[in-house]
């Protein structure tokens, strides 16, 4: 099978969504299939405003055409909801041609969180963008449940796996800090509610691994706290594993990959009681889960590592790409490979 995978959120990015769609490219290429990534990174691009880390291409929806026709794929997944998912989701309803979108972010939300935009014309919008595909792929069980209400349709689940040969327990000792030792890690940004976590009276360290808009404000705004800034790979797995506690503070995430990349590394996790942890997070195993975020990470300091780490364990990336691949839609025609599991069109 040919796939053709439209973007928005791309390398250099760091996030969940380029993670995510980073293995998912990964694992479908080593079970025979050709990807043809469509991305920012083929073409003139400007800054995202108020995140300029993003870069995102506007001008390029004649090229996208071009680049799909001349494809000729045997399905078309668009990812994102920016400039090439919008010129991608056009194309396909022009031509008649099935295609699924997937739901990574909670868009409507990331928005109200910088402008003044109500959440039921933001939510009208996002629906009309995945209105004209076949499936809309969602994180969990409560997304679904919390887009049909809004007048999703047509939702399947497609979850999220972790490299545990990465992420896996290791020496403590790494971090020379007071303990208990408090995690956050990921984007620092408004919509991550990371400022929920900052100012928290815990004992020991609160430790922040990662960078973002909002970094210099928050460094500046909390002396107290250790800003470790970006890492990657190997130094990035120490630093998490090295911790005590994740504190998770987000209420905006569809799932938080990073919840799985935490337990992976046997370190529990604290966070608010709504959707991405309710869905990851064994409450009382392999977390605390409260509006008392406090409570919580204090609460988590006496979970097991090795239930955290004996969860995770079963997130395979495998899995989630098989999902993956089971709700696409093939388009009339189009030829597979021998027990490709797409489903042809109608």
């Amino acid at each position: 099978m040919k796939l053709a995978l439209v973007t928005d959120a791309w390398l250099p990015q760091v996030n969940g969504v380029v993670k995510t769609l980073g293995h998912t490219v990964r694992e479908i290429s080593n079970s025979g299939h050709e990807v043809t990534v469509i991305s920012p990174a083929d073409f003139r691009t400007i800054p995202c405003p108020t995140y300029p880390e993003i870069r995102l291409a506007p001008f390029a929806r004649g090229a996208v055409r071009e680049r799909l026709a001349a494809l000729a794929p045997d399905a078309v997944h668009v990812a994102t909801e920016g400039p090439l998912g919008l010129a991608a989701r056009n194309w396909c309803v022009t031509q008649g041609w099935p295609f699924t979108t997937a739901y990574h972010t909670q868009f409507p939300e990331y928005v109200r969180a910088r402008f003044p935009v109500p959440l039921s014309l933001a939510y009208a919008a996002v629906r009309w963008f995945h209105s004209g595909a076949s499936r809309t792929l969602v994180t969990t069980s409560t997304m679904q449940r919390r887009l049909e209400a809004r007048g999703f349709r047509n939702l399947a689940i497609w979850g999220r796996g972790v490299d545990t040969g990465l992420f896996r327990p290791r020496d403590k000792a790494f971090l020379d800090l007071p303990r208990p030792v408090f995690l956050y890690f990921g984007r620092l940004a408004v919509e991550k509610g990371v400022e929920d976590f900052l100012r928290l009276d815990l004992p020991g360290t609160k430790l922040v691994v990662g960078d973002g808009p909002a970094a210099a404000a928050l460094s500046a705004r909390y002396p107290g706290v250790v800003f470790a800034g970006l890492r990657h790979g190997d130094d990035l797995a120490a630093h998490i594993a090295a911790s005590d506690v994740f504190v998770f503070p987000s209420r905006t995430d569809t799932f938080g990959l990073v919840l799985l990349e935490a337990m992976a590394c046997g370190v529990p996790v604290a966070a608010y009681p709504v959707a991405g942890p309710v869905d990851v997070v064994v409450e009382g195993m392999t977390g605390v889960l409260s509006e008392d975020l406090r409570s919580a990470a204090l609460a988590a300091l006496q979970l097991s590592p090795d239930a955290c780490r004996t969860h995770a364990m079963s997130h395979s990336w495998a899995a989630a790409t098989s999902q993956f691949l089971a709700s696409l839609v093939l388009l009339p025609g189009a030829s597979t490979i021998a027990h490709a599991p797409a489903i042809e069109c109608a």
